[in-house]
């Protein structure tokens, strides 16, 4: 039986001829991911932004999370998140912070309260402030910051540090467009959004790995193939790899688009932009930054000069050597006598020849 196969064998892709132009457009993408970050910002939750969790139990049979938010957004308190958790009767009711203060948001509590009170108890009522809510978004970015150190640090150790220094940039540039990805969508930017970073982070990585572990096995391989086609080869062997991945990773993520309901619609779709942007940097920018770092095949570069070297050698003699078998004065061609006047003579001589 034939296996399925998402990319033909042997493929001979020429991508490193295309870094003159992954490399403006990748920096473009970035400029206007900044943009959208500083003047249009993030859509945060309940998370960052601040706000009210209230824990309810239903008095009788499940809790229907459904209903739960129709009855929230009827009330008109903004974003509502209504999620189950623990047994089947339990689930949390989020809404953001009222304007008012204090005095807004337990009026607040209270319309919930009345709303949901014939069938639902109020267990638990916890109100997140704007300091709680700083703490946490300091916290999430150290983590990540933190995370994008500890990959730096191993990468050193692992490969040489042109690897490690393109592995960084390549995944700062997967941050950056997902940042930007977030502000030009305005998706809810809550706590699973950090762990949606993270996982993608993580999956960058272990796309640029792959790759780099290749490239380093090829360079002991090939130690006089140029650079670039070095690369080109080494992207080429591992894309049936990087593409059955991806599209395996793609098809659980749409399932959790289509299945998975609003509570984590943000990750899923973040995940889906992610695994694109992370397959695209471990190729078009991790890759190139190798040959702008420097990294050479000291052997190849050798042959090339060397090989260099001789052919300039040998048409400089070849050169000589005709300059000095030309003559300095050429002898002057010599006149022939044409063919029928040839002819006549011999007629003559034939004629003139005694009996």
């Amino acid at each position: 039986m034939k296996l399925l196969r998402l990319a033909p064998e042997n493929t001979k892709f020429p991508f490193m001829r295309f870094r003159r132009v992954s490399y403006p457009f990748s920096a473009l993408m970035s400029l206007i991911a900044v943009a959208l970050f500083v003047f249009r910002g993030m859509n945060f939750g309940i998370d960052f932004a601040g706000g009210t969790v209230i824990e309810l139990r239903a008095k009788s049979g499940a809790a229907e999370v459904g209903t739960l938010r129709t009855i929230g957004e009827g009330l008109h308190l903004g974003d509502i998140e209504v999620q189950a958790f623990g047994n089947p009767a339990d689930a949390t009711l989020r809404f953001g912070l009222q304007p008012g203060g204090d005095v807004a948001q337990q009026a607040a509590v209270e319309r919930v309260r009345g709303a949901v009170d014939a069938y639902y108890d109020l267990r638990r009522v916890e109100v997140v402030g704007p300091r709680v809510s700083n703490e946490l978004v300091q916290s999430g970015t150290l983590g990540v910051v933190l995370s994008i150190i500890a990959v730096l640090t191993y990468l050193w150790f692992r490969f040489e540090w042109q690897f490690a220094i393109g592995a960084v940039i390549a995944t700062m540039h997967d941050l950056l467009l997902t940042v930007g990805f977030f502000s030009i969508t305005q998706l809810e930017f809550n706590t699973t959004s950090i762990a949606a970073i993270l996982t993608i982070v993580g999956y960058s990585l272990n796309e640029t790995v792959v790759v780099l572990d290749r490239i380093r096995e090829n360079m002991r391989k090939y130690k006089k193939m140029a650079t670039a086609q070095m690369v080109d080869m080494s992207i080429n062997a591992v894309l049936p790899r990087t593409i059955m991945t991806a599209t395996t990773v793609m098809l659980a993520l749409f399932a959790l688009v289509a299945f998975g309901g609003q509570v984590i619609r943000s990750f899923s779709v973040a995940m889906i932009w992610g695994i694109f942007v992370a397959t695209y940097s471990s190729i078009f920018i991790c890759s190139p930054m190798l040959i702008y770092l420097g990294l050479r095949n000291e052997d190849a570069d050798k042959a090339a000069q060397k090989h260099e070297t001789e052919h300039k050698a040998e048409t400089a003699d070849s050169a000589r050597d005709e300059a000095a078998a030309a003559p300095a004065n050429p002898p002057a061609a010599v006149e022939k006598t044409p063919a029928p006047a040839r002819k006549a003579t011999t007629k003559r001589a034939t004629k003139t020849r005694p009996a």
